[in-house]
């Protein structure tokens, strides 16, 4: 059997759009209409690989699926920044004024809230993926509703494109990782990044010290992202990304910030994506 790359969302999606520059796959791809299911079929066989959306340059951090990452042991193996390039599409022959209601994700939908200022008689309505709202509104036939998507999945479902680029703002970055059920080892001489989660003592200047220390081995701290731990009230997991120029800096640095911190954890050593 063939590995196969789990996506969230159906073909046309912007994980779709992931699958086919980072792989150059478009076939034996699994489709998900939930995170928590890519994660499954991820998990189901070490051969999967799955592409998770991980934070955006306007909506942020998506938490959620750093959870998934850190509870399900997945390792991070490689990551893909995208360009995002929202559309609002619609059956053809309407024009905005016939909308009625716009669908989509819930992240797409963040993302295009200015432009969407602009028609308060349109109800935005969160949904679970990009294309497939596109498609189910050529398959249904559904005049009156909108989609917010790719321009690849109004091409692909024959929609009409009503208005281009609406997101917020005009540079608009999705980070993607690569996950795997099993770590991927790849020459360390490759390695130019490094995914960690770790917690502190609740002291003062705890966190500040591990700047320190990577600051002293030349690392550069691209990513922190705190989470609360839920069996522990007020107290935080931190998430953070470090790249660097020799990998002996930061296998240096790993040694001094394991014993500086609780449940240290390596989520992912890889090389980094061009942003």
């Amino acid at each position: 059997m063939e590995r196969k790359i789990a996506i969230q969302g159906i073909k046309g999606s912007f994980h779709h759009q992931v699958a086919k520059e980072y792989f150059n796959e478009s076939k034996n791809l699994i489709e998900c209409m939930s995170f928590d299911e890519l994660v499954k079929n991820v998990l189901d066989d070490d051969r999967n690989l799955g592409i998770m959306a991980l934070e955006n340059s306007i909506a942020g951090s998506i938490i959620p699926n750093y959870a998934l990452i850190d509870f399900n042991k997945l390792h991070i193996i490689g990551e893909h920044y995208l360009d995002i390039r929202m559309n609002l599409m619609a059956l053809p022959g309407q024009t905005i004024e016939d909308i009625r209601e716009v669908h989509s994700h819930p992240m797409a939908l963040l993302q295009c809230k200015k432009f969407f200022s602009r028609y308060p008689h349109i109800r935005l309505v969160e949904d679970a993926d990009t294309a497939e709202t596109a498609r189910r509104i050529r398959d249904k036939e559904l005049s009156g509703i909108g989609a917010v998507a790719s321009k690849v999945a109004s091409e692909m479902y024959e929609l009409s494109v009503l208005a281009e680029n609406i997101h917020t703002i005009t540079s608009n970055k999705t980070r993607f990782v690569i996950v795997k059920a099993q770590n991927s080892v790849i020459p360390k001489p490759d390695i130019d990044k490094v995914s960690l989660k770790f917690e502190l003592e609740d002291m003062q200047g705890s966190l500040a010290g591990i700047l320190n220390v990577m600051n002293e081995y030349r690392l550069n701290l691209t990513k922190i992202q705190s989470m609360p731990i839920i069996e522990k009230p007020w107290q935080y997991s931190f998430f953070i990304d470090i790249t660097f120029d020799k990998y002996a800096d930061y296998e240096n640095a790993r040694t001094t910030l394991q014993q500086m911190t609780k449940e240290f954890k390596v989520l992912g050593e890889y090389k980094k994506g061009v942003v």
